[in-house]
């Protein structure tokens, strides 16, 4: 296996990329990236700076992951998903100065194994999202998910739990 390189894509010399990766046309991977085995990178997608990314992940087209989120193996990432990571953003100071790296705080993001995430989301900095759990197209998740866990709206609100295929369970009990 090798990894498959769109010509248009901008991969960083200095990011890790692991054996059998895809990555689409137009695709930018920064510096200090870790991409494991397997996982696929849809067109347009944006990996910022040291984001680590685990094996056999799907990540669709147009995709923002921001610096200082992880994502575990086995995720999904649907169309258009946006990843922040700053609390508090500004383009400027108080002073009307240019906002500076070091005038901000990254807050973390963690997707956790086998985790699947719906089209055009958007996850606020500071969340977990739990293992095997749905978050639905359209969703503003603004806490954190619990493992097997569904979030639906804008904030994203548990509407139940789900199963490792992904079907909603009858009963309210986490698995």
């Amino acid at each position: 296996m090798s990894v498959k390189l769109h010509p248009s894509a901008e991969v960083s010399k200095d990011a890790k990329i692991g054996d059998g990766v895809q990555i689409w046309n137009n695709c930018q991977v920064r510096e200090g990236v870790q991409i494991g085995e397997n996982s696929i990178l849809g067109k347009n997608v944006y990996i910022d700076a040291d984001v680590k990314i685990g094996q056999n992940c799907k990540i669709q087209n147009n995709v923002s992951v921001y610096h200082g989120v992880t994502i575990e193996d086995g995720v999904f990432v649907g169309p258009h998903v946006c990843f922040t990571n700053d609390k508090h953003p500004r383009a400027i100071n108080p002073d009307g100065s240019l906002k500076a790296a070091s005038d901000w705080e990254v807050s973390p993001i963690l997707v956790k194994y086998g985790a699947a995430i719906g089209a055009n989301v958007t996850i606020l900095p500071g969340v977990s999202i739990g293992k095997w759990a749905l978050v639905g197209a359209g969703s503003v998740v603004t806490k954190d998910v619990p493992d097997y866990g569904i979030v639906v709206g804008n904030p994203a609100k548990m509407v139940g739990y789900a199963d490792e295929a992904g079907k909603k369970l009858a009963s309210k009990v986490r698995p």
